[in-house]
């Protein structure tokens, strides 16, 4: 049965956008013919369920797809002044970090072992991870605590704990953090069993042991009149232009009375006619029972700072510092007689925050094309879960050697024999997909023949 299925007059037309799909067999084509050939009566795996043969041959097309297959896949953007490039949804690892010159030709972007992005942790001048505040007074039956001051960085699911044992208040958690003339008033999510004038320090931190993180919340005073549209699910805050409002940036949540917890900032319009407009994102229920307010006051908090570290990475010119030496990266290392030769580059640097998923480059690459070269496991789509034909039988030595491998009673002597199998297929495949071509090996070789003088 012939394996072209279509005429060469829709191939070359792109009708189904398919070029040079012969050299591949798709992975569920592999799996029946595995199945027909190796499982059965008199075959090497007499019994066998279909999908323990999806599954070991989805691990080999993994294990395959990180050192034996080709990498084909690869993205391109324009650095912008932030510095930073979001991983592709399918990555795994990368093979090349460069940017485009202008002849199109790419420049390596070599990595940087040297600098990081670590979570900046909030710490109090005791030393501790606790948010302190001073308290001044605390109402019987009350579930509100009166500060001596402004305190954003109190939050709601904040838990109190280790002060004000005579109130009761301990293990309460934050409700909500509202402000009126410099001093901040704390509701609780339960009352307090016994009044307290005066000042005593109280301990905040959150409940599940996570660290308050340093980012340096802040208030937002007379939001003004909140709009809720009815058929959007989003609301527009408006009012007077607040001496805060240059400091809020899309993606921070925003803590309020009439807010639920989370609630994101998601776009900025300022406008120094009309106010500032500042658009948060509200479920359908809570903009359903929502009523409007008048000079309140919210508090902003970014979720994910930036760290101290990346803010002073990202802000030195080192535009201007390759004009004035080939090393881009560690001055200091420039020794009396030379540089350290993995520093010795002028296309920039890089490196990867696992954390938050994203590439950071130096400040030279701000405006450049960057083009990142990766690796997948070639199981992110169906469309991809194809095997190429020279690996096919690395494929089926595979997932032979996986099952037997993995089978009761089976004998060690056959085990062995497809597990060389396996290995020589692998090999093979890894020989074929390099490409080697005579013609272009012996052009490279006849540069070898050069006398180079010292």
């Amino acid at each position: 049965m012939a394996l072209i299925t279509q005429t060469p007059g829709n191939y070359y037309s792109n009708i189904n956008d398919n070029y040079g799909e012969y050299q591949f067999t798709s992975l569920s084509d592999v799996i029946d013919q595995f199945m027909i050939a190796y499982v059965g009566d008199n075959k090497v795996i007499p019994r066998v369920n279909a999908y323990e043969v999806q599954f070991h041959a989805k691990r080999a097309l993994q294990e395959l797809s990180f050192d034996t297959f080709k990498s084909c896949k690869s993205q391109e953007i324009t650095l912008q002044p932030n510095l930073q490039m979001v991983l592709p949804q399918d990555y795994v690892n990368y093979v090349k970090v460069s940017w485009v010159a202008a002849d199109g030709i790419k420049r390596r972007i070599h990595p940087t072992t040297r600098t990081s992005n670590p979570k900046p942790k909030f710490i109090n001048e005791n030393g501790g991870y606790e948010v302190l505040a001073t308290a001044t007074s605390v109402t019987n039956t009350s579930n509100d605590i009166v500060l001596d001051g402004e305190y954003p960085n109190i939050l709601p699911d904040m838990t109190l704990q280790g002060a004000m044992d005579n109130t009761g208040l301990n293990g309460f958690t934050v409700v909500s953090n509202t402000v009126s003339n410099g001093i901040t008033t704390l509701t609780m999510s339960g009352p307090a069993t016994a009044s307290f004038t005066g000042n005593q320090l109280l301990n905040f931190t959150y409940a599940n042991g996570e660290l308050a993180i340093d980012n340096e919340p802040f208030y937002l005073t007379s939001l003004g009149n909140i709009t809720i549209s009815e058929k959007m699910i989003t609301s527009f805050v408006t009012g007077g232009l607040d001496a805060n409002i240059s400091q809020v940036k899309v993606g921070m949540k925003i803590y309020h009375p009439n807010f639920p917890v989370g609630t994101l900032v998601t776009a900025i319009d300022t406008n120094p006619v009309s106010g500032a407009a500042v658009v948060i994102s509200l479920s359908e229920d809570a903009i359903a029972g929502y009523t409007t307010a008048y000079d309140t006051v919210g508090i902003f908090c970014d979720e994910n700072p930036d760290s101290d570290t990346w803010t002073k990475y990202r802000g030195v010119d080192r535009a201007s510092e390759n004009n004035r030496t080939v090393e881009s990266f560690d001055v200091e290392d420039i020794s009396r007689y030379g540089l350290d030769p993995q520093y010795a580059n002028v296309n920039g640097n890089f490196y990867i925050d696992c954390d938050s998923g994203k590439i950071h480059f130096s400040s030279d690459l701000v405006g450049k094309t960057i083009v990142l070269d990766y690796i997948s496991d070639t199981l992110g789509s169906n469309k991809e879960m194809k095997v190429h034909k020279f690996a096919e039988e690395a494929m089926y030595k595979w997932v032979a050697h996986a099952i037997l491998s993995s089978t009761m009673n089976v004998p060690e002597g056959l085990v062995a024999r497809y597990k060389k199998e396996r290995f020589a297929a692998v090999r093979t495949a890894k020989l074929r997909l390099s490409s080697i071509k005579l013609e272009e090996i012996t052009q490279i070789l006849r540069g070898k023949s050069k006398q180079i003088k010292h």
